[in-house]
């Protein structure tokens, strides 16, 4: 009598499988950006063997919001209310710096009613990853125009958008976020390196991630179409990404490649598809985003990266420690502590 073997699951370097990535099955259209953009994340953190247990998953309202539910469901997560998830991801790390806070939004979630915490993130640098599923439409509420829907592009009912289009990677990049880039849910191979440089960057990381609806903005006259990305995207570079415990000769031209080294020993290495591109100089990062826009291109890319400013946390020179593992009296002051605030104030 013969058995068919059974083939062993490869394991990452914490001894996971990319099973213990996997999340809830998902309740989106067949055929969303937003799908495609969980099966990076989950592929990402098995790659670069981040535990589950270690990542704090948290999102708005909206499509993108609930993706979160489809990607590492052995992870800590947290959906907050319509636009205020920047506030409950800052809280969190500020609780618990241990954590590697992944934030989950969208193009409405971030670039109208959270606008204002979206910006006061940025500003921050807290080290987080902050992705927004930009898909330019309300996908809950049937499809109105968002706050980064192109000027002129065209709803299915025939309707035109007549405003100009919120930039939020040229915002991320003013405000202060450390690494900043757009990708397409549809370019694997670019988004996916994207991925792993934001696990291994400490501060504040924002992707746009342009993620077309196929029920509400994947039409003719969309420029946030699968078609219309095909077409009109514009990449800077290519981008691969070699893990400090994975040292892995990757091949350039001599003189056409930038290295960034990450803060835990990591390398970012982007080729230069143009030649005169640095994407550690923050005013030609702004410049070439602004220059893409006029000339009709989705440029996408790592735009601007800095590895040497501070994060919100070393500024505030938190504890190594989580608060609630702290004993009361380290993290309530005495009562002589409240005199003597007390005094200071006759």
């Amino acid at each position: 009598m013969s058995t068919t073997p059974t083939s062993t699951p490869k394991l990452n370097r914490v001894g996971l499988s990319v099973v213990d990535y996997r999340g809830g099955k998902t309740t989106l259209c067949a055929g969303c950006g937003h799908n495609a953009i969980s099966e990076r994340i989950i592929d990402a953190m098995y790659e670069m063997g981040v535990a589950p247990e270690r990542v704090a998953k948290l999102s708005g309202i909206g499509c993108s919001s609930k993706s979160p539910a489809y990607f590492m469901g052995r992870s800590h997560s947290f959906n907050a209310v319509h636009g205020r998830m920047p506030s409950v991801a800052t809280g969190a790390m500020l609780a618990n710096r241990n954590l590697l806070a992944l934030g989950v939004s969208g193009d409405g979630d971030s670039a109208s009613i959270g606008m204002g915490q979206f910006v006061h993130l940025m500003r921050r640098n807290l080290p987080m990853i902050y992705i927004i599923e930009d898909n330019g439409v309300y996908g809950l509420t049937k499809g109105q125009f968002s706050a980064t829907a192109d000027l002129g592009s065209k709803l299915k009912t025939g309707v035109i958008n007549d405003l100009p289009p919120i930039d939020t990677c040229a915002m991320a990049i003013t405000l202060g976020a450390t690494l900043v880039g757009r990708s397409f849910s549809g370019d694997k191979k670019q988004l996916h390196s994207m991925l792993k440089a934001a696990i291994a960057h400490q501060g504040t990381v924002m992707l746009d991630v342009v993620s077309p609806c196929v029920t509400f903005n994947d039409h003719e006259g969309s420029t946030k179409s699968y078609k219309y990305m095909k077409d009109h995207d514009e990449p800077l570079q290519e981008i691969s990404f070699v893990p400090v415990f994975e040292d892995i000769a990757v091949e350039y031209d001599p003189g056409s490649t930038v290295e960034v080294t990450m803060h835990d020993g990591s390398r970012l290495r982007l080729r230069k598809l143009e030649e005169d591109y640095d994407p550690t100089d923050r005013i030609k990062s702004i410049t070439r985003l602004h220059e893409a826009h006029d000339a009709g291109e989705v440029l996408t890319g790592v735009f601007y990266v800095n590895t040497q400013t501070p994060s919100f946390i070393d500024l505030l020179n938190l504890t190594e420690q989580p608060l609630a593992t702290l004993p009361e009296s380290v993290v309530r002051p005495g009562r002589e502590v409240l005199e003597q605030a007390m005094e200071e104030l006759r």
